[in-house]
């Protein structure tokens, strides 16, 4: 084993011990991180490993890392120790495939971002237990860099086995739940593609409905979401050249792929068969190709009134009760409304209902929610101008928005989505004369 990942091992248990001795503020600094952590998972032993390996370089103690105040207390560190110590900052968790076995680590690929590491475990230990691992596996782990060339496991690791696409699909999926600020950790380039996609949709969606706001009922609001998509579609055939007026056949024909070859991936992903005929067998030009129908849920779309609201940070909500919310808020007599207090309550657990949402009807109605959070809460001292954010954190809700879901992602990931998806269409059983739910290339 290379001497400095031998020290790499060294420096990293005193680290973990420098802080599980802790008192004072990196202490309570723990804590609160611990606390917020085991929120959002299932508080194993693994889980615990991992919040601790994290809060080293993600921790804040009056805006410094504990790697930072380490290396603060200790003054006789040699300068490498201290380079060692402060690339740490660049670890990070992924979801991760073996792609080679190494005589004393691994080559992995991480599957949110594409890029490939040789990661090495910096104890025997470690390298025992990783032994039985296998090329195609998943895991979930946190590694941080050793040299230029190399990295090694920061943390313990979850083992997921090798997965099909649609599992595979269901794992990232989790993944994006459970660690959003990790999304493209090592592809900052990329996070930043996807958070400029959530500006550009805000802005056509401002552009399509003339303003950030628009209340229609379920079925109403459902259709004109879906001409708003077709037409983002259009915009998007044309930037990549393609005419959005031909027909699915003539534009196959023109890139020199078959009838029939397109007829089956049309209906892998669920179109039907009538649907794929028509798109390639009108000459009208009214079939387009579109991207895949995205419906309301359908409780949404049975709604009497649904409000969708836009953000260039928050991106896109969607609300049955926004509305019933105002309405409480506009009237002389908020308690005298049924359900008044039921909605509020929603509104304060509900992670749906973020703080962009909050502080809109706080900059609509100041005054009125304010004395409704008064006497709601039993806080008569409550101040809206200065005490909202403390209560939405009180009720776990982030005063900063994470990459929101309509946000771009990685071609590879789209390809991954959408292949899992047709492997799933195409092992549900179908009986006699049932079709597929009609999906993918479907107009609406």
């Amino acid at each position: 084993m290379d001497a400095i990942l031998e020290r790499s091992h060294e420096l990293k248990q005193a680290l973990v011990d420098f802080v599980l001795d802790a008192e004072g503020e990196l202490a309570q600094a723990l804590e609160t991180y611990a606390a917020k952590q085991l929120r959002r998972g299932s508080g194993d032993s693994i889980q615990q490993d991992l919040i601790i390996d994290s809060f080293l370089t993600e921790g804040k103690v009056n805006d410094h890392s504990p790697l930072e105040l380490f290396t603060r207390e200790h003054p006789n560190l040699l300068e490498s120790d201290r380079n060692l110590i402060n690339s740490w900052h660049h670890s990070f968790i992924g979801l991760f495939a073996i792609t080679n076995i190494l005589p004393d680590g691994f080559e992995l690929s991480n599957w949110l971002t594409d890029k490939h590491y040789i990661v090495k475990p910096n104890n025997a230990k470690t390298l025992q237990e990783i032994s039985r691992l296998k090329v195609g596996e998943i895991i979930l782990t946190r590694i941080s860099p050793v040299t230029d060339s190399y990295w090694m496991f920061s943390g313990p690791y979850t083992l997921m086995g090798k997965l099909g696409k649609p599992k595979l699909a269901v794992a990232i999926g989790n993944f994006k739940d459970n660690y959003k600020s990790n999304l493209y950790s090592d592809a900052p380039d990329l996070l930043e593609e996807a958070w400029q996609s959530v500006v550009k949709y805000h802005q056509q969606f401002v552009d399509f409905f003339g303003a950030d706001e628009i209340t229609l009922p379920g079925y109403q609001l459902n259709k004109k979401i879906a001409e708003f998509q077709e037409l983002i579609t259009e915009k998007q055939l044309a930037d990549a050249g393609i005419d959005p007026s031909k027909s699915l056949a003539e534009v196959a024909e023109a890139a020199g792929i078959g009838d029939e070859e397109i007829k089956a991936a049309a209906e892998e992903f669920g179109a039907d068969s009538k649907t794929v005929s028509q798109m390639f067998n009108s000459k009208s030009g009214n079939s387009k190709m579109v991207m895949p129908k995205v419906d309301l849920p359908a409780e949404l779309k049975k709604a009497e009134q649904v409000t969708a609201l836009s953000h260039p940070r928050w991106g896109q909500m969607f609300l049955p009760t926004y509305s019933k919310i105002q309405a409480i808020l506009s009237a002389e007599d908020w308690q005298n409304i049924e359900g008044a207090e039921k909605l509020i309550r929603y509104y304060l657990e509900d992670k749906s209902i973020n703080a962009f949402i909050w502080h809109r009807l706080a900059q609509q109605y100041p005054t009125q929610l304010e004395k409704v959070l008064q006497t709601f809460l039993q806080r008569p001292d409550f101040r809206l101008a200065t005490n909202l954010d403390a209560l939405l954190q009180e009720f776990h809700k982030p005063i900063e928005p994470e990459l929101p879901e309509i946000a771009s992602v990685p071609i590879h990931l789209h390809n991954l989505f959408q292949e899992a998806l047709g492997e799933v269409n195409k092992s549900k059983p179908k009986s006699k004369g049932q079709q597929k739910p009609a999906k993918g290339f479907q107009r609406g």
